[in-house]
């Protein structure tokens, strides 16, 4: 797999983790799928990851809580966060983690592809 353009996915629907790995590939990048917290958790390789797109609801462990847990194992690969669950307190939390985008479900392709040029252009 060419990890030039890897983006690491986690969401525990299983038809929304296919439409992001589809979008992606469309968009150029390629993905790798965790259906659930645990599996993400036990993932250690970030080194070629150009950043994670995390759903925030993943049913015990919420995305902000794995996110405070990499950055606390000292992995600052960049975070955007997916939601079908919108709040204020959940987008004042996820901004609070240093997210570097936050989406709504169901997102366009437009608003993904921004927050991932960044993080590629951030990873140069």
């Amino acid at each position: 797999m060419d990890t030039a353009n890897l983006v690491l996915v986690v969401d525990d629907d299983a038809s929304m983790l296919k439409c992001a790995a589809r979008l992606l590939r469309q968009l150029g990048y390629a993905s790798l799928l965790f259906p659930s917290a645990e599996a993400f958790a036990n993932h250690s390789d970030f080194g070629g990851a150009i950043c994670v797109l995390l759903d925030i609801n993943l049913g015990d462990v919420s995305g902000i809580e794995l996110r405070h847990r990499l950055k606390a194992a000292g992995n600052s690969v960049p975070v955007i966060y997916m939601t079908g669950n919108d709040s204020p307190a959940v987008r004042e939390a996820a901004h609070q983690s240093e997210c570097l985008a936050y989406l709504t479900k169901p997102f366009s392709a437009r608003s993904l592809l921004e927050p991932l040029e960044r993080a590629s252009a951030g990873r140069s």
